[in-house]
């Protein structure tokens, strides 16, 4: 494995290489015509900076803090489920490499290994993100079994009450080996704030919400205790044609007025990305299918060189803007903007090859 990558761009053209056209169109695409998917994209596209200057950026501080863990940079590892369609070593890479860079993942339900043996792969803090796949009893039982593998908090994803049409896959004749043999299991699709309700009674550890949408959603989450909400269209993979997440972002921070840390994906693979959600509200983003090239073209280390050269990204935008904390940046520091490219899930690196360019349809 190449460990000195000089740009995520070259981590994407080894992803491509090392993946099969089926992987590859699992990770890389969305659902129905992939809107969704692509508005995360121009969401951030149509976003520009108003940068400072003549100010002293001879020190950076690009960490931050999650749930009372410290973050190197305001970046988590989101769930993925069929990691094992990525990389061997499935969620262990992930939780291995989110100890060696020093960052918060969130481990799928649905990914492998074992939840327990994920959990022994590093001392990291990690976030279970649990689907429901049975009742009240079935989920105390499960979440006891959480408890006891030592997870910090729960991650529950809301977005997906129906498995999204995803033709890419359909066209394939494939399906991720952790979609269950009921897609759109009567458990996942029933639950309600009660059910919440009736989890956060189980479960009192830190809770995460995943899926948050619109204020609304966001204001509910603060009256039933939700301690972070996570602004998520599951990466244009479920609902197609919604907004962008950054588009989402703003009415949501106003929502929760500070009661809850907020966290956003949904497109976001360059450090500039990163810093125009801060800018927005967000406390941290969370990279999904940047972590899963990352994790196809070189498994633990690969995800590492992925965070460092993010890290770096960071630091430079940060610099660029006046701005030495992350404390400092605000909504001030970005405006709307005509975007100048076509948009599509990999326009953010315009220096790849056009063969691979060309693969995302």
């Amino acid at each position: 494995m190449k460990d000195d990558y000089v740009c995520n761009q070259e981590i994407i053209m080894a992803a491509r290489r090392k993946l099969s056209h089926i992987a590859w169109s699992y990770l890389s695409g969305g659902a129905e015509s992939e809107t969704t998917m692509r508005r995360n994209r121009l969401g951030l596209d149509c976003l520009a900076f108003r940068p400072r200057v003549l100010r002293d950026v001879s020190k950076v501080v690009t960490s931050t803090s999650l749930l009372g863990h410290p973050l190197r940079i305001p970046v988590v590892l989101p769930p993925i489920g069929s990691l094992q369609a990525i990389t061997p070593e499935g969620a262990v890479a992930v939780a291995r490499a989110t100890e060696a860079f020093g960052t918060i993942c969130f481990v799928s339900s649905v990914s492998q290994p074992s939840w327990e043996e994920t959990a022994a792969a590093s001392n990291a803090p990690k976030v279970f993100q649990l689907y429901p796949r049975g009742d009240l009893k079935w989920m105390e039982e499960t979440l006891g079994r959480v408890k006891r593998a030592g997870y910090n908090a729960l991650c529950f994803t809301v977005d997906i009450a129906f498995y999204g049409h995803r033709e890419r896959q359909m066209m394939n004749n494939w399906l991720p080996p952790s979609r269950p043999n009921d897609p759109n299991n009567i458990y996942q699709r029933s639950m309600t704030w009660e059910t919440i309700d009736a989890i956060r009674e189980i479960w009192d550890l830190p809770f995460v919400l995943k899926g948050v949408a619109t204020p609304e959603d966001a204001e509910m989450a603060v009256e039933h205790g939700i301690d972070v909400v996570f602004v998520s269209n599951h990466g244009g993979r479920a609902l197609d044609h919604a907004l962008a997440t950054i588009d989402m972002l703003e009415e949501v921070v106003a929502a929760v007025g500070g009661e809850t840390d907020i966290l956003v994906d949904g497109g976001f693979v360059r450090g500039s990305d990163i810093i125009k959600a801060l800018c927005l509200g967000a406390k941290a983003v969370g990279i999904g299918k940047l972590q899963g090239w990352a994790l196809a073209a070189g498994g633990e280390t690969g995800l590492v060189r992925a965070l460092e050269m993010l890290e770096e990204e960071i630091m430079g935008t940060m610099a660029l803007l006046g701005v030495t904390d992350l404390d400092q940046l605000g909504p001030e520091y970005v405006r709307k903007a005509i975007p100048v490219a076509h948009t599509n899930e990999l326009s953010a690196f315009v220096h790849l090859p056009n063969d691979l360019k060309n693969s995302v349809a």
